[in-house]
């Protein structure tokens, strides 16, 4: 069972409020369960409404943020812990390090970035690791319709594509999460 997962999410909260509703959700849910929750140590958009819910369950919350972020005071600073490392390189490899599973909230390029190179280092067996995307309002859509057209075009083989789980129902997806053991299949 996952005791940290690590959850990717834009430092914007988007336009929609039900963005937002989803962060707050998947929080305490983790929190709920004693799951602790890595992020990337923003106080802002998703991150801190995501960062904050939790917390506020009482949750234990790690965040991981390049110096060049924090510096410009986007850093969380109520944090159960808070790494400051020195590139977006040892983010990504300190947020995979101290976690179990990874689920990725509405973003843009930094979320999907991350998202796919965990998923593509779960691919090729260096992690055993579960992914999901948490599909809110439809915002994934294309996304996952671009990654089935992959599969349809020969570039993701089907059990690839079966190592990002997807879902619209955040309870439902973080069990699934929680009880993934993927295995390598490069």
């Amino acid at each position: 069972m996952a005791h940290h997962i690590t959850v990717f999410c834009g430092s914007s909260a988007g336009h929609s409020p039900v963005h937002a509703d989803a962060a707050r959700k998947v929080g305490a849910w983790l929190a709920e369960r004693q799951i602790g929750l890595v992020y990337g140590g923003g106080r802002v958009g998703l991150m801190g409404v995501l960062a904050d819910a939790c917390l506020r369950a009482g949750g234990r919350v790690v965040g991981v943020i390049p110096r060049a972020l924090a510096d410009k005071e986007v850093a969380h600073t109520g944090l159960t812990e808070l790494h400051v490392v020195g590139s977006m390189h040892e983010r990504k490899a300190l947020m995979a390090d101290l976690c179990d599973a990874f689920l990725a909230l509405p973003g843009g390029y930094g979320t999907w970035d991350e998202l796919f190179e965990a998923l593509t280092w779960t691919q090729l067996g260096i992690q055993s690791k579960a992914c999901g995307l948490l599909n809110v309002d439809g915002y994934y859509d294309a996304l996952i319709a671009m990654v089935d057209r992959a599969v349809d075009a020969g570039f993701i083989r089907r059990p690839h594509r079966d190592l990002l789980l997807t879902g619209t129902d955040v309870e439902a997806l973080l069990q699934q999460l929680h009880g993934a053991r993927p295995q390598g299949l490069a």
